[in-house]
């Protein structure tokens, strides 16, 4: 945005249905060997890879879930995986009883982007793309209206 600092707010993607995971740290290849274990043995039909930052991915399953469920899968994966950033994370959603995943830019990181699927992306996978093509679009028409010149939509 032209002369003005980057916006100080973090919009995300928050469900307690959709099994979500947040790798740090670890490259692609054991966070898709992680993935597709948990989606077979969990049974979760199809998974959705977004890179957040170097060697880190968000991970987003495809089969609705209770949050009990949801839970037990995360806690199960963060034992076996033993990824550190994982633990945090998951303790973090434990106490918002919720989950959460970033969607737009955060400071110097842009927004995630996709690099892998595998699978059936027609459930929840489908809602979580849908939310985030929404914010996308949001900040694309913000961007373009604070560059132009014109009045920010947002002040």
């Amino acid at each position: 945005m032209k002369g003005r600092s980057s916006p100080k707010f973090i919009l995300g993607y928050t469900d307690t249905e959709t099994v979500m995971l947040d790798f740090d740290h670890m490259i692609l290849v054991k966070v898709k060997y992680w993935s597709r274990r948990a989606m077979r043995y969990f049974k979760l039909g199809g998974f959705l890879i977004l890179e957040s930052s170097e060697n880190c991915y968000h991970v987003v399953y495809n089969r609705k879930v209770t949050w009990s469920e949801n839970m037990s899968i995360v806690a199960s994966v963060t034992l076996l995986s033993h990824n550190q950033g994982l633990r945090r994370w998951q303790l973090m959603q434990c106490r918002k009883q919720s989950a959460s995943l970033r969607v737009s830019p955060k400071g110097v990181k842009s927004s995630p982007k996709i690099v892998y699927c595998e699978g059936r992306q027609d459930g929840q996978i489908k809602g979580y793309l849908e939310y985030r093509n929404l914010i996308m679009d949001i900040m694309e028409n913000l961007n373009e209206s604070v560059n132009s010149n014109s009045s920010p939509i947002i002040q």
